[in-house]
């Protein structure tokens, strides 16, 4: 089967819980999120694609290509591409059609990479429910392998988590599972939702900076000693539906990401940050890198907190209502 006639679709992601720290071995809990979504096609003057886009998008995988490609020259590849077959359908204009903004922290690199993957790797690991450890552990060094092309380094997970279309968790660097959302103790108004900042970030830079902070030893403790237990608290409390304790533990991790992470919350949402933390309605934090793009949002009363925001004439998107 041709690219062409793939209809894989790959859906963006928001990672939960897990944002820097799991760099530094946290916890990471990550769930698809299908309202944008991208794949594989090829540049068509009668379609409905936007012509220009599609040739930038061109031109950036064919920058990607030759990034895979030298590493494949070097023998260095972790999963064999067909790389052949890649170069002929980039020169009959293979693109990326995906409405996954860039830089809002909602993975869209990472369901380019799955893309890819899907459409060229060789002896390729199926997407499944019930795969392995050693599975899931090969596809994400292989994910990562190639998405360091976008932001340096990765660890993977975006696109890991595209690819399955699953919440999973990272529970240590030996151990991801696919997991489940449990439904127990959920009210009616639980929600997470987006709020947009209205500029975009870069994570490469936002992650250099993180590592250049954490050679500060008094910093690298408070991540160790505070913000990694919080975040893993937050996973665990969530998966066994203590929506309660979860709650309590978000607050604490959103006060500590508003102190030590300033550089990644633009002005506008800092404004918002300290607003639920007072007013105790809604709690943001980080989604993704920061720097732009989107922040996730928690509520118990969306409706009460949709209309807050509608009187500050900010729009929230939905993630999960209902939790």
């Amino acid at each position: 089967m041709s690219t062409q006639d793939k209809k894989d679709i790959f859906y963006s992601k928001v990672m939960l819980f897990g944002e820097y720290s799991i760099i530094l071995g946290s916890m990471g809990l990550t769930i698809p999120y299908s309202h944008f979504n991208g794949e594989l096609r090829f540049i068509n003057n009668n379609s409905y694609t936007n012509l220009n886009f599609a040739k930038q998008s061109n031109l950036q995988l064919k920058e990607l290509f030759d990034f895979i490609s030298e590493l494949k020259r070097n023998k260095e590849l972790v999963t064999n591409i067909d790389t052949s077959r890649l170069a002929d359908d980039l020169d009959n204009g293979l693109f990326f059609e995906s409405s996954i903004p860039e830089g809002y922290g909602l993975g869209s690199s990472g369901a380019l990479v799955a893309s890819l993957y899907n459409a060229y790797a060789l002896d390729k690991i199926e997407a499944s429910a019930g795969i392995s450890d050693d599975k899931l552990f090969q596809l994400k060094k292989a994910f990562a392998q190639i998405e360091s092309f976008y932001h340096g380094t990765s660890s993977g997970i975006d696109p890991l988590i595209c690819y399955l279309k699953h919440p999973i968790v990272l529970e240590n660097a030996h151990h991801i599972s696919s997991v489940g959302i449990p439904r127990r103790d959920i009210l009616h108004e639980d929600a997470i939702f987006l709020v947009d900042a209205g500029t975009t970030g870069k994570t490469a830079p936002l992650v250099k900076l993180f590592m250049d902070k954490t050679k500060n030893d008094a910093f690298k403790n408070r991540i160790d000693d505070k913000l990694i237990p919080l975040t893993n608290q937050c996973i665990k409390t969530m998966l066994n539906g203590q929506l309660e304790e979860m709650f309590d533990s978000l607050t604490q991790l959103s006060h500590f990401q508003l102190e030590y992470f300033k550089e990644m919350i633009p002005e506008n949402i800092q404004s918002h940050w300290k607003s639920g933390l007072e007013n105790k309605l809604y709690t943001l934090k980080l989604c993704g890198s920061g720097g732009g793009g989107f922040f996730l949002g928690f509520t118990r009363n969306y409706s009460a907190t949709k209309e807050f925001f509608a009187k500050q004439e900010k729009e929230i998107i939905p993630v999960y209502q209902e939790l």
